[in-house]
């Protein structure tokens, strides 16, 4: 039962925080398209790890430090959004999803071949 629960709170934090990033994105991440990938919560619902794929960005680490430096703000809003919802707002840490560009060389290898 409690991986029912951190499931349905993964899908509740990474519906909300994608709705997040599409409505913000010009404002306060440069016009840069983000998607929420993935959303893993801890069983005891206190951490979430939010991976993010980012387009078009050339230095994506830099501007995952950028994203990084709106934590508070970005948890701020998502608790004003989930806060009736769930008893804790998870903490958020945002990783890079490099599936895409893992999937990406593997077809480039083949295509070698």
């Amino acid at each position: 039962m409690g991986a029912n629960r951190t499931d349905k709170i993964a899908r509740l934090v990474q519906k909300e925080l994608g709705v997040y990033f599409q409505r913000n994105s010009q404002s306060m991440f440069e016009g840069k398209m983000i998607t929420v990938t993935a959303v893993r919560v801890t069983a005891d619902l206190a951490l979430a790890k939010v991976y993010l794929s980012l387009f078009p960005v050339e230095d994506k680490e830099q501007f995952l430090a950028l994203i990084n430096d709106q934590n508070s703000t970005i948890r701020y809003d998502l608790g004003k959004k989930i806060g009736k919802q769930v008893r804790i707002i998870p903490e958020l840490r945002f990783y890079l999803d490099d599936s895409l560009d893992y999937i990406e060389n593997i077809d480039n290898l083949l295509k070698d071949k």
